[in-house]
């Protein structure tokens, strides 16, 4: 999938999310890309973010009451978030097509996505508990 408009900053700021390997939000590419491209806005950054998004380039993590942070890995995988410090863990496993079979059993319905996530503690958290 090529990037339709390469700008500098774009091509920074997809750089930035896929070398971070941490789900980043906004503000913290905000402050990545700003050693890169010094005079890029805040603003930039988010339309950039929402850009790429569009174009298939990143994956959007939403969660209720946080910042929206970015995933480059694009290709079809899990994620688990640790309830103790937050951080989202890729889990690179085949995600049943669930989706199928829910848009067949009810065709009145236009479902344009579903998600499924696992929630649980991190190996570093998990530790912490153990000690």
């Amino acid at each position: 999938m090529a990037i339709q408009r390469l700008t500098r900053q774009r091509k920074a700021v997809l750089e930035v999310v896929k070398q971070a390997h941490n789900h980043p939000d906004a503000a913290w590419v905000y402050q990545e890309v700003r050693k890169i491209v010094p005079n890029i806005s805040l603003g930039t950054v988010y339309r950039t973010l929402e850009a790429l998004v569009e174009e298939g380039h990143l994956i959007p993590l939403t969660r209720a009451g946080e910042a929206t942070r970015y995933d480059a890995n694009t290709d079809g995988h899990l994620h688990m978030i640790c309830e103790q410090c937050g951080e989202i863990i890729d889990l690179d496993t085949q995600i049943p097509d669930v989706l199928s079979e829910v848009r067949s059993r009810f065709p009145h319905l236009e479902i344009k996505s579903a998600s499924l996530e696992y929630h649980g503690l991190c190996e570093r958290c998990r530790g912490h508990l153990e000690s």
